[in-house]
């Protein structure tokens, strides 16, 4: 039904050995890289040396839709490939250079960003010599409504200053971060879509503090979600994205492509733990029958299936229409597949931690990790419950519109 290309599926070839014969046995030397550094945001050596393979293997800037920078997928064509890393999510993304937010900024950069923003950080971070972090969210406020952003970038003659707070700014304390993309409001009294500007700040811009890092239900990620406060932060004019007032814009420009990567990755995240559920209930043994012959998991097993397949076709649709018809015409599709995804995910996950038993919850196995962060998918790139009202908008103006036609 989505057929990809010869060349598509010569890259997923070459990305599934890639997985099985680097990433998989590297995720070991990593959990005790990390253990050993006693430091919750080392840069373990292992993710360099995957780097190192990655790129000479070809499998670089996978994401990246415009052939000067990267190989110029489609995104069906990019969705197969993110599935295949989400079985990793921890390591594949980052070793092929295709890492959340990274991607997003790649791309921003890459449709906004001036000769000088390319040339100094844009081709750094094509490189995977640099990170980078999106500092949109903000503690004081409900910022799933963008409009609520209370950030001020103030113009004073050829510079702007910019006062606020931000917090969930993902890979703020990446040992490799060197600039954000951060958005504020360049005009409070304009219209409510054009109030919001983005900028290119420098990590090491003097009034930029990095106050602490935040947990995700207890974990502390190596790339780090930061509580940055902004003072009297002073960049040039030439820090601008785009134009005055063009923040919704861009954002709606980066979160597009940005959803489909989440939910691919997602479900091979889900693929990972119905395998995980499989061997567990094949090996373990209770009450005089292996757990694969009870029924309820049994169950459990067809049922991960059915998601997991319904979550990926309309994950494929939704790619598909943007390749087609445009990220504005598979603005439903796309909404729709950010709430089904993680939540079928979790679904699937929930099941294999149920059949793992203690095991499940614990550290020995990826199940509790993976649990973690994708629940916090349903935040992430705009809570459930906007994506959801989004798209009952837009039926009722479908329906209205042929109520009044008839």
């Amino acid at each position: 039904m989505f057929d990809v290309s010869d060349r598509a599926k010569e890259y997923q070839e070459r990305l599934l050995a890639f997985m099985d014969e680097h990433v998989y046995p590297a995720e070991a030397v990593y959990e005790r890289q990390m253990a050993e550094s006693g430091d919750p945001h080392f840069h373990p050596p292992v993710l360099e040396e995957l780097k190192t393979e990655a790129r000479k293997q070809g499998l670089w800037n996978l994401f990246h839709p415009h052939p000067e920078w990267g190989p110029g997928l489609t995104n069906l064509e990019y969705a197969t490939l993110a599935e295949i890393m989400g079985r990793s999510a921890h390591l594949a993304p980052e070793a092929t250079n295709c890492n959340a937010p990274d991607t997003g900024n790649m791309e921003v950069l890459t449709l906004f960003g001036t000769d000088e923003h390319k040339e100094k950080w844009l081709k750094p971070l094509l490189a995977g010599e640099i990170a980078s972090a999106f500092a949109m969210t903000e503690p004081a406020v409900a910022s799933s409504d963008a409009r609520n952003i209370e950030m001020r970038m103030v113009r004073d003659g050829d510079d702007y200053v910019l006062n606020g707070r931000k917090w969930w700014t993902s890979n703020a304390l990446h040992k490799n971060c060197r600039v954000l993309i951060v958005m504020g409001k360049t005009d409070p009294d304009g219209p409510s879509h054009r109030q919001q500007s983005m900028m290119v700040v420098p990590l090491d811009t003097p009034g930029v503090t990095v106050l602490r890092n935040l947990p995700v239900f207890g974990y502390q990620d190596r790339e780090g979600h930061a509580e940055v406060l902004f003072e009297d932060v002073r960049v040039p004019r030439t820090a601008l994205l785009a134009g005055e007032g063009d923040g919704f814009m861009i954002s709606q420009a980066r979160l597009g492509p940005g959803r489909i990567h989440h939910c691919m990755r997602t479900i091979g995240m889900a693929e990972r733990a119905l395998d995980l559920m499989i061997d567990r209930a094949l090996s373990r043994t209770t009450f005089g029958a292996p757990l694969a012959d009870r029924a309820n998991i049994q169950d459990w097993i067809a049922e991960s299936r059915i998601e997991i397949e319904m979550a990926r076709l309309l994950t494929l649709k939704a790619a598909h229409l943007m390749d087609t018809v445009g990220n504005k015409e598979a603005r439903t599709e796309i909404a729709a597949i950010k709430v089904a995804a993680p939540q079928a995910a979790l679904k699937v996950i929930d099941r294999a931690i149920q059949v793992h038993g203690g095991g499940g919850v614990s550290d020995d196995f990826p199940l509790a990790s993976m649990y973690a962060h994708l629940r916090t998918l349903r935040l992430a790139d705009g809570p459930d419950e906007v994506h959801k009202r989004s798209i009952a908008l837009r039926e009722l103006r479908r329906r209205e519109s042929a109520r009044n036609a008839g």
